[in-house]
C-alpha cells in the first residue's frame, strides 16, 4: 500500500495585521512511506548528541533570535543547531510547499481563513493526479491553531477520500521540526526581498547576501 505523510506547521497567527508578523505562512512536508529515512534521522540525532545539543524539539525562530530555551547558548551553539537540522532537509528524501499570506491586505480572520482555502485549493488541483496515487494519506498535524486546523480538514477531504488525520507532537517527529524551519525559511525569504531583516537575524546569517547563497537557493530544490 502507497503511504504518503503530510506534515504540517505554521508561521503567524489568525489576529490582526502587526508590523512585527506581517506574514501567515503554512508548512507542508511530503514524505512517501515506501521510502526510508531513518538513518538521516538516526544522523540527524547522532549529531546533535555528538554536539552535546539535548533540546528538542528544535524550534528555529527563537533559536535564531536567542529566545527561550536557547537563550544560554553562544551564536556558533545556535548556528551549529540549525545547520544540522537545515542539512537534515537538503539531504533527506522529501519535498515540502509553503503557503503565504500577506496579512496587512486581510480585513479580518475570515478573510485569511478564505485566502489559504484558495491557496490550497489551487495547489490540489493543480496537482491531484499525484495525490491520487497513494492508497492512504496521513495528515500530521498539532491543532495549535483552530481555523488552520478546520481548513486543513475540509480542504483535505474536499479533494482527496483516502485522508486520515493524526495529532502529532513536534518532540516526536524530525519531519515537524523541518516543516518549523522551512516556515522559518520561507519568512527569512521574504523578509530578505524587502530589506527588512531584524537584528538577530542579520548576526546569525552575517547578511542578506549570506543568507540567500548558503541557505535560501539550496533548499528551493525540495519544493513540491
Amino acid at each position: 500500500m502507497k503511504e504518503l505523510s503530510v506534515f504540517i506547521d505554521e508561521s503567524g497567527d489568525f489576529g490582526p495585521y502587526d508590523n512585527h508578523s506581517p506574514y501567515y505562512i503554512v508548512s507542508l512536508v511530503f514524505h512517501e512511506q515506501t521510502i526510508d529515512i531513518k538513518k538521516d534521522i538516526d544522523k540527524l540525532n547522532e549529531n546533535l548528541r555528538q554536539a552535546g545539543i539535548s533540546v528538542n524539539p528544535i524550534h528555529s525562530a527563537p533559536l535564531i533570535r536567542r529566545e527561550g530555551e536557547y537563550k544560554n547558548y553562544t551564536l556558533l551553539e545556535r548556528k551549529r543547531i540549525f545547520n544540522f537540522l537545515y542539512n537534515f532537509i537538503r539531504k533527506v528524501n522529501i519535498s515540502y510547499r509553503c503557503f503565504v499570506v500577506e496579512k496587512k491586505q486581510l480585513i479580518d480572520e475570515i478573510d485569511l481563513q478564505m485566502q489559504l482555502t484558495r491557496l490550497f485549493s489551487s495547489f490540489f488541483r493543480e496537482n491531484i493526479e499525484h495525490f491520487l496515487k497513494y492508497d492512504r494519506i496521513v495528515i500530521y498535524y498539532d491543532y495549535g491553531q483552530r481555523e488552520l486546523s478546520l481548513s486543513i480538514v475540509t480542504i483535505f477531504t474536499a479533494f482527496l477520500s483516502n485522508v486520515h488525520f493524526k495529532k502529532g507532537i513536534q518532540a516526536e517527529y524530525k519531519l515537524f521540526q523541518a516543516a518549523d524551519l522551512l516556515c522559518t525559511i520561507e519568512l527569512l525569504s521574504l523578509k530578505a526581498e524587502r530589506k527588512m531583516l531584524s537584528k538577530s537575524e542579520l548576526l546569525f546569517f552575517k547578511s542578506a547576501k549570506e543568507l540567500n547563497k548558503s541557505y535560501l537557493r539550496a533548499i528551493q530544490r525540495k519544493k513540491f
